[in-house]
């Protein structure tokens, strides 16, 4: 389970369709964030050593994934580029508390979501594109995005009781949703 408070709305996909450059460029750019992120949680955390491995592992995973999607981009000759980028994450992280430990729960927590989404937008687009390379290629990330997800909500749940982390993640899937709903029509893999 993903644990996404809504599903996205259908007219994201005839969107991402439309404008399916955009969409790989910006999914390069979403794989090279998360590999950012789970290096900064490996210096920001240094002292719980649950997450060191798990996360190292994920960092390289998550590069892997932003290798793959740049030779995507070289064969369909789509140079790398900079890319205004959908305020979601940001305004998914501006929910983060800043105490410790709840602001390394919620960052796991936000991080989970992130994983969520994409998995969910994935199935959308294999299941939609016509391009077969395309429709094969998100369909093999699907299990590693669910996977991403599952790591990340299991980690947060070492931090405290199940059932306040379970609110916290219905509580912030829920903003997500929101943010989703509120954000601007621009053809990314998250807005």
């Amino acid at each position: 389970m993903l644990n996404l408070a809504a599903p996205t709305d259908p007219a994201w996909t005839a969107k991402a369709l439309a404008h399916l450059d955009e969409v790989l460029l910006g999914h390069a750019h979403c794989e090279q964030k998360a590999a950012g992120m789970a290096v900064r949680l490996l210096f920001r955390y240094p002292d719980h050593a649950f997450l060191l491995a798990p996360i190292s592992e994920l960092a390289r995973e998550e590069l892997a994934h932003f290798e793959a999607v740049l030779r995507l981009l070289e064969r369909r000759g789509i140079p790398f580029r900079r890319q205004r980028p959908s305020p979601y994450a940001g305004r998914l992280r501006s929910h983060i508390r800043s105490a410790e430990p709840e602001r390394l729960l919620d960052t796991l927590l936000c991080c989970a979501l992130i994983e969520a989404r994409s998995c969910e937008r994935f199935k959308l687009l294999a299941e939609a594109v016509d391009d077969p390379e395309l429709a094969r290629f998100y369909d093999a990330l699907l299990a590693s995005e669910a996977r991403h997800h599952r790591l990340y909500v299991d980690l947060a749940a070492r931090l405290g009781p199940a059932d306040g982390v379970r609110e916290r993640l219905r509580a912030l899937a829920e903003r997500e949703a929101a943010i989703l709903g509120e954000a601007p029509p621009l053809a990314r893999m998250h807005s």
